[in-house]
């Protein structure tokens, strides 16, 4: 399980059509989004964007957390 306190890291969906927009998720080094610790709004938004990769959104990038 990763440690929610310790995130020095996200992974980022970014829109494809809109470069302000996109979703980012805490996640591990190794770019794992732990799933149980995010709320269910939070958790249904990284289930959409997995989901639209190609069509709305890019490809996810890991990046450092603050970045934005």
């Amino acid at each position: 399980m990763i440690d929610s306190t310790q995130h020095q890291f996200e992974l980022r969906f970014q829109s494809l059509f809109d470069s302000g927009r996109g979703f980012s998720f805490p996640c591990d080094p190794t770019g794992q989004v732990d799933l149980d610790g995010l709320s269910e709004r939070a958790r249904n938004n990284y289930l959409y964007a997995r989901a639209m990769v190609g069509r709305e959104l890019a490809v996810p990038a890991l990046r450092p957390s603050g970045m934005h």
